[in-house]
């Protein structure tokens, strides 16, 4: 009887070392290339830090004016704005959704802003204050007809796009209000594009605005339960709701803040242009979406941290202006952008491809 369960122990430890080793082969044969793979895996927002610091690098090579502070903080007023758009992108699409309305909304609020103030005589602070609500509501009319109508996030937004543009040439009647006007009767709307200076470098409180609003946004999203939910949302929805988190009213939670970001955007963006115009940031969707994708955010959900988009939107900012002081067309900063993109999505598949 002894000598079986000894040749059973045997058996087993030999299964038992037999395993191991499979597991240790198995982590040899990983490589270079695997170990790099599966650090990226845990630390998806390296990629677009290392693309900016390379981008920063050979640019500053080329050309002789591109490390001046002048350039450096002029990138940054170019793009706060869209930055600012890129983090109300980012909360929706963590949860494997997309908001295809955001431009649209910030150029609504801030047409509802600028309105109030100069036509109506609304106290400029509760013109700000209608349109951050205005904002507000936007978010809620998205998640409530994602999560009670449901209605995909892309068919969703892109109906409300459309909304949102017709109701912003409705109450603007296609008309701009001018710099001179705001100077006049509402100075506070132009507040985000007052400008100062720190060793030669020249920002805009807008600049400060966007870099407060991503480090506000990691925050709750590393360190509340809250941001625990977004990420698993977007991780698999099903599971979510098994694990007992709320999934709907979570959802509806992030197109409400997206839509409140969006309206800050709107306040910003009137003291970037400098006026009020119901044809501004055109293409400030696409371009949300493109910070998102440059920095590192997962387009399946779930995945990457908030401050990619912010680096993804200066990997724009820096590919257009190096290109432009290298004297290259618009044409082709156009062209580079669009291989970013597909470079940036490129990677983010070949990331996921790894078992968590």
């Amino acid at each position: 009887m002894s000598e079986t369960t000894d040749k059973g122990e045997d058996f087993e430890s030999s299964l038992g070392q037999s395993d191991t080793a499979v597991a240790a082969f198995g982590h040899r044969r990983r490589g270079a290339l695997g170990n790099l793979q599966h650090f990226l895996h845990g630390n998806p927002t390296m990629v677009p830090v290392i693309v900016l610091l390379l981008s920063v690098l050979v640019f500053g090579l080329v050309s002789d004016n591109f490390f001046s502070a002048f350039n450096l903080s002029l990138i940054m007023q170019q793009v706060a704005i869209v930055g600012i758009l890129a983090a109300a992108q980012s909360l929706v699409i963590l949860t494997a959704g997309i908001d295809l309305s955001v431009a649209a909304v910030m150029v609504m609020v801030s047409v509802i802003m600028g309105r109030l103030s100069t036509e109506f005589g609304l106290p400029v602070p509760l013109a700000i204050l209608v349109g951050l609500v205005v904002g507000a509501l936007t978010g809620l009319l998205n998640g409530v007809l994602v999560t009670r109508v449901r209605l995909p996030p892309f068919i969703t937004t892109l109906g409300t796009w459309n909304i949102f543009l017709a109701l912003n040439y409705y109450f603007s009647n296609r008309e701009t209000i001018r710099s001179q006007t705001l100077d006049a009767e509402a100075p506070l709307l132009k507040l985000f594009g007052e400008r100062f200076e720190i060793g030669g470098a020249v920002l805009t409180w807008g600049v400060v605005l966007m870099i407060a609003i991503f480090l506000i946004l990691w925050y709750v999203l590393n360190r509340t339960a809250w941001g625990r939910h977004v990420y698993a949302i977007g991780d698999d929805k099903e599971a979510a709701e098994l694990s007992g988190i709320r999934t709907d009213r979570t959802l509806v939670s992030v197109y409400v803040l997206a839509g409140f970001i969006c309206a800050i955007a709107a306040w910003a963006s009137i003291g970037r242009v400098g006026s009020v115009s119901p044809t501004s940031f055109f293409e400030a969707n696409l371009e949300s979406i493109t910070a998102v994708v440059i920095g590192g955010i997962s387009l399946f959900g779930g995945r990457g941290s908030i401050l990619g988009p912010m680096i993804g939107a200066l990997i724009v900012g820096v590919f257009n202006s190096g290109l432009r002081l290298g004297g290259v067309d618009v044409l082709w900063q156009v062209f580079a952008t669009g291989w970013l993109i597909i470079i940036a999505v490129a990677i983010d598949q070949w990331i996921r491809k790894i078992s968590a």
